[in-house]
């Protein structure tokens, strides 16, 4: 087989770059902490990075996820045990881990364009943490998870709302530095997808397919900002598919979802292809299409609510010029066959997580929009605006449990269920990019790297 990529390396003017933006960034970052704080009645904020989770009655760890929190200031996001200090006025504070471990590597030196921004602190193990946190003198908050030794989560008030809410709210904005981290991110995962679909073509099997991603991006699993998704034929239809099968089967179709990360900062991609150039090609494309349409119209000022809906009616059409259903897309709609067939949300927020947070929150005070009950699933219902990023994905499927509830209904009478089973040995298609929502209109990170 010939569908290895040598790795992804960074250059030195990508560094330069990362480091011209760093300090825009941090700068920001600053601000809306400072404002947070005063808004919220803190004087200081200790944000925890995280240690991995041990797996139930064993001494081995979980694959390890950095608190994001922790994460949009430094680009380290496999740090474990650290912290940063922020203070209405002072300037920031890293407590570096660094323990002398024999059992296993200890973090290397801090170095790097990011560092002149922080008062650097070294510890050696959790003691010397907790002593360069303590000693705060005023009202302290606390962002940590349950890994945080006792000592720390009991510094201040854990996780309060209303600091929280404003500080979600203001990260749905992301700064440049942020963005430059995505599309480097999106770079590195188109090579891993490229790679994915020739391996494919070459017929290897679900688990092959994985490793020459992974080897293509030059990403571990677990250095990858997600469990990917790598279906073949009719596991397409399962919308988080993570077996990875090893027996090779006859190519029909295959649907991968699939990301990498810069920083601490994800891309989240999917792509569906077909073997053949038959009917099912003809979907893909006929999906593809409606999904670049949708994204043209991911504008500043436009309720991600309203995208959804649109999507539903294209992708109706795509049912309906494709002879899977017998009636028009208005009628789709109205009766409620949609939910069978795109029974998922557009999309997301990306950006120090997959799915970023903030994506129903309606006021920085923490107010939620919750999805309309039609779309229960929707993960964004936000308007757009300017520095937002987000993901376009829509689908069409052919689930079986889905298709078992529609076809004894009166809306099921609608459907071409010949044509139904013609589909469904390929499970389904699903295409995914990450957005850019800019001040004139959008920049699609994914298709740039693809081109």
């Amino acid at each position: 087989m010939h569908y290895h990529l040598c790795p992804f390396v960074a250059d030195t003017r990508m560094t330069e770059s990362i480091a011209e933006l760093y300090g825009a960034h941090h700068r920001t970052l600053r601000t809306r902490h400072s404002h947070a704080l005063i808004a919220s009645g803190y004087d200081w904020l200790v944000i925890y990075s995280g240690n991995a989770h041990p797996q139930f009655l064993d001494d081995s760890l979980c694959p390890f996820r950095a608190n994001p929190h922790f994460k949009t200031w430094v680009p380290l996001p496999e740090h474990q045990g650290g912290a940063i200090v922020v203070g209405r006025d002072a300037e920031p504070r890293l407590v570096y881990l660094q323990p002398e471990d024999y059992w296993h590597s200890p973090p290397a030196d801090p170095a790097g364009y990011w560092t002149e921004f922080f008062d650097l602190r070294t510890a050696r193990d959790d003691s010397q943490v907790i002593s360069a946190l303590t000693g705060l003198t005023g009202k302290v908050a606390v962002i940590a998870d349950d890994t945080a030794p006792a000592e720390i989560r009991s510094l201040g008030t854990l996780n309060p709302a209303k600091l929280t809410d404003l500080l979600h709210f203001d990260r749905s904005t992301k700064t440049e530095y942020e963005v430059e981290c995505m599309r480097r991110a999106n770079a590195i995962a188109v090579r891993g997808h490229r790679a994915a679909e020739a391996a494919f073509r070459d017929g290897a099997s679900e688990f092959e397919i994985h490793m020459a991603y992974c080897s293509a991006c030059g990403q571990s699993p677990n250095e990858l900002p997600y469990d990917n998704i790598i279906a073949l034929n009719g596991h397409g239809a399962v919308l988080h598919y993570h077996e990875y099968e090893h027996d090779r089967q006859p190519p029909r179709a295959f649907l991968i979802d699939a990301g990498a990360s810069y920083n601490g900062y994800a891309a989240d991609i999917t792509r569906t292809y077909s073997a053949a150039n038959d009917d099912f090609a003809a979907l893909i494309e006929s999906v593809d299409r409606a999904q670049q349409e949708i994204c043209q119209n991911a504008q500043p000022g436009v309720d991600y609510v309203d995208l959804h809906r649109d999507a539903n009616t294209r992708l109706a059409q795509v049912l309906v010029d494709h002879k899977v259903l017998e009636c028009n897309a208005e009628t789709a709609i109205e009766t409620g066959l949609m939910a069978t067939f795109f029974p998922h949300g557009l999309g997301h927020y990306i950006g120090a997580q997959v799915h970023d947070v903030g994506g129903h929150q309606a006021t920085p005070a923490g107010d939620q929009r919750p999805p309309p009950p039609e779309h229960p699933f929707l993960r964004l219902t936000r308007t757009l605006q300017p520095g937002t990023v987000c993901t376009i994905e829509p689908g069409l499927y052919f689930i079986g449990m889905l298709l078992d509830e529609l076809r004894n209904t009166d809306a099921g009478k609608t459907v071409a269920w010949k044509r139904i089973d013609e589909f469904v040995p390929f499970g389904g298609v699903r295409v995914e990019d990450d957005i850019y929502v800019t001040a004139s209109g959008n920049e699609n990170l994914t298709r740039a790297a693809f081109k």
